[in-house]
């Protein structure tokens, strides 16, 4: 091998410091927050258990399967779920939460509002602990904001239209995801309705007053979604 002369030595050395400050810059180069709140989003839903996963896949199944009903009202097919999953071993109820809220016009008026989703209880297999999930079939349009600014709808994009999730990881996606509507509201001149802050939301899964509905399989008929069997 012949030697090295001092220009091909001096071009050696200025190649690797070019390539060691290219790979420090990427590596050190911050993220927008913009970037930053997406993946903080993305890492959240994509960290699923396989209970998650489990049910997201049988539920995906249930409503692709669901024909006539496609058209059906969101508490219809919650029904349909829950009757479906039961069917399969699970221990799934319907949740009914309310809770006291307020709009502020020239006089505060308070009134009891309400939502309705999915619970299902599953079995811990290392011990004897239940998880219970949180399933939401119509997840995304729930944070549907008007005139949204293009980083809060590449926010909102990345929800799921079916959630599936416990309670720790639903608080987490509504508290960034809230923070963000409220700016993206704020920057286009628009009131933040109450609607649309996090506590509000929250209520929506999370409020302590909830009553489970426990309906019977036996008794699934696609035409009689009328009545809940309590």
């Amino acid at each position: 091998m012949g030697s090295v002369t001092e220009e091909e030595l001096f071009q050696m050395v200025r190649d690797f410091i070019e390539s060691s400050e290219s790979s420090s810059d990427s590596l050190s180069s911050p993220k927008s927050p913009r970037q930053s709140k997406s993946i903080t989003l993305q890492e959240m839903l994509w960290n699923a258990t396989d209970h998650e996963d489990e049910i997201l896949d049988k539920i995906s199944f249930y409503l692709r399967d669901i024909g006539s009903m496609i058209d059906e009202p969101k508490h219809l097919k919650n029904k349909w779920v829950v009757m479906k999953l039961k069917m399969d071993g699970y221990q799934a109820s319907l949740c009914k939460t309310s809770w006291v809220s307020s709009i502020k016009l020239p006089k505060v008026r308070k009134f009891t509002d309400d939502y309705e989703y999915v619970d299902v209880m599953m079995n811990d297999k290392n011990s004897l602990e239940m998880t219970r999930l949180i399933v939401d079939i119509d997840f995304k349009s729930q944070f549907e904001v008007a005139r949204p600014t293009p980083s809060y709808k590449e926010l909102k994009d990345i929800l799921p239209d079916i959630f599936v999730g416990n309670e720790e990881k639903l608080d987490k996606v509504i508290s960034l995801v809230c923070t963000a509507a409220k700016k993206s509201l704020k920057k286009m001149g628009l009131h933040v309705p109450p609607w649309r802050k996090a506590t509000y939301m929250q209520s929506k899964w999370l409020s302590k007053d909830c009553k489970k509905i426990s309906i019977s399989p036996t008794n699934m008929e696609l035409g009689i979604f009328s009545d809940y069997t309590s």
